[in-house]
């Protein structure tokens, strides 16, 4: 870890240490067990690490390069950005940053902010067109240097605003997933921070000092319904100590009978055999959140 910085009234530079290390600690326990519980690196992989600049990248780099090498299994690593020539972009931050790493890695020169500039209307959000165009291109990168895995730094607070995004305004229980096959099948992308809450990236990159670059395009427009939703989750952490938790827990807790999707339960076929069943409307008896994750037909949630 870097030294310590100034520590803050009250607060001894010892403690401050113990801190950070307890930190460090906590985000490689939940990034190695995200590995682990979705099989996301073994051995002999190469991972694309997709590093944008900004916080997150910075933190999934750092643990995984810790986790490498404690790992009983052997993975690389290299790290991949792209510029998208937006303006006053510091092309030479993440190069210096990567060389005193020591660490393989790649820089893509790809001019897509004026691709979404000039498609885009002004006070439009531009985030589709540029994810769309962005992961094209590192699809495309990561066929070139031979990776198999792509790593993006995409956390838990990531997962819950995609969920109720989706939910909100595009009527889906869909969320985003630790790990997936890409659209063309060609490609395992993976999210290792899945387990990690963003108030600890936040936190880590003070700590680590690390060389955040902005971003002109998405990071700047205040009025996206994602920004909405952060808000929401956060007022909710604030006043209801928890909440957030209990949902993050049940994207992970699913009981199909219970919910309306005719495709992903056969409620069709279903017929009372005269047999207890303990998903049935015993099962509203419980208390809230409190439904064993051991029950038939329940997908139960790794303890974090």
């Amino acid at each position: 870890m870097n030294a310590v910085m100034d520590a803050p009234a009250g607060k001894s530079a010892e403690k401050i240490a113990l801190e950070n290390n307890k930190l460090h600690k906590r985000l490689c326990r939940l990034v190695g067990q995200a590995i682990g519980d979705f099989n996301m690196i073994e051995d002999g992989d190469k991972v694309m690490v997709c590093l944008s600049g900004g916080k997150d990248s910075y933190a999934l780099l750092d643990i995984l390069m810790t986790l490498r090498e404690r790992a009983p299994i052997n993975f690389e690593i290299v790290a991949v950005n792209l510029d998208q020539k937006q303006p006053n972009f510091p092309a030479e931050i993440l190069p210096a940053y990567l060389d005193k790493l020591g660490i393989p890695y790649h820089i893509e020169n790809q001019d897509t902010y004026s691709i979404v500039k000039r498609l885009i209307p002004e006070g439009k959000t531009t985030c589709s067109l540029c994810s769309r165009l962005r992961r094209g291109i590192l699809y495309r990168v990561a066929d070139e240097l031979g990776c198999n895995k792509i790593a993006l730094g995409h956390h838990r607070d990531d997962i819950l605003e995609t969920f109720f995004l989706n939910m909100f305004f595009g009527g889906k229980l869909k969320g985003m997933p630790a790990k997936l096959v890409s659209d063309d099948g060609k490609h395992m992308v993976i999210r290792p921070m899945a387990y990690v809450k963003e108030a600890d990236t936040e936190r880590y990159a003070e700590v680590k000092g690390f060389p955040i670059i902005p971003c002109d395009l998405c990071g700047s427009q205040e009025n996206l319904q994602r920004k909405q939703i952060k808000n929401l989750m956060r007022e909710w952490d604030k006043k209801h100590p928890g909440r957030v938790d209990n949902i993050f827990s049940a994207l992970s807790t699913v009981v199909p009978s219970h919910l309306m999707d005719r495709d992903l339960f056969g409620f069709q076929d279903i017929k009372a055999n005269g047999e207890a069943n303990p998903l049935g409307d015993i099962a509203f008896d419980e208390e809230p959140c409190s439904t064993p994750a051991t029950l038939p037909g329940t997908i139960p949630l790794q303890s974090l």
